[in-house]
């Protein structure tokens, strides 16, 4: 016997939002699937901050920091990255969650969630053509580096523990990898 799950539309998982079923949960929709986010520990609550301030100070007017909020993807996913670096757009965020063309990166801080993150995400993301996407890896202390979406992949990908960084989209911006990870 073949089991069928029930595959959850954006507007599906809006209208569970706007009924307050799924108030008491964190959760995020990936690929139609409601999915259960991991607690977020001390060591994670406090890189993620420290690093969205950090980015704030570098990029200035240039882009929105938006720190653990929704993102809405054509592929029936709507994550809540660590960090989303996405266009300012002001008061159409009233509307609208960003879109992928309005994503320049994305950050997430990953511990019991790396997998999922690595793999899973990173998919979701090339996918819908996020150019670039970035995991601190919280237990190494390393941040593994995703850009060139292909395929429902992404066609470059490496590591870093330290040195500088140019995001895709400021190529004129020296990220301090230590900075990201803070080491």
């Amino acid at each position: 016997m073949t089991l069928i799950t029930a595959k959850w539309t954006i507007d599906d998982y809006h209208r569970m939002i706007d009924a307050g079923i799924l108030c008491e949960r964190k959760v995020e929709l990936l690929k139609g699937e409601i999915v259960e986010m991991s607690p977020e520990g001390e060591p994670h609550a406090y890189c993620s901050s420290e690093a969205g301030e950090y980015l704030m100070e570098l990029l200035g007017k240039r882009a929105t920091i938006r720190q653990a909020k929704p993102i809405t993807l054509p592929n029936d996913s709507e994550p809540e990255p660590d960090i989303a670096i996405v266009q300012r757009l002001g008061r159409d965020y009233r509307e609208h969650h960003p879109y992928p063309e309005n994503v320049f990166w994305l950050i997430e801080y990953a511990d019991s969630s790396l997998e999922k993150d690595l793999e899973r995400k990173s998919k979701i993301y090339a996918e819908v053509g996020i150019p670039e996407y970035w995991v601190v890896n919280l237990k190494k202390l390393h941040l593994v580096v995703f850009r060139e979406p292909l395929d429902g992949d992404y066609a470059n990908k490496f590591t870093l523990s330290k040195s500088i960084i140019q995001p895709l989209a400021f190529p004129d911006v020296s990220v301090s990898v230590e900075h990201i990870i803070n080491k």
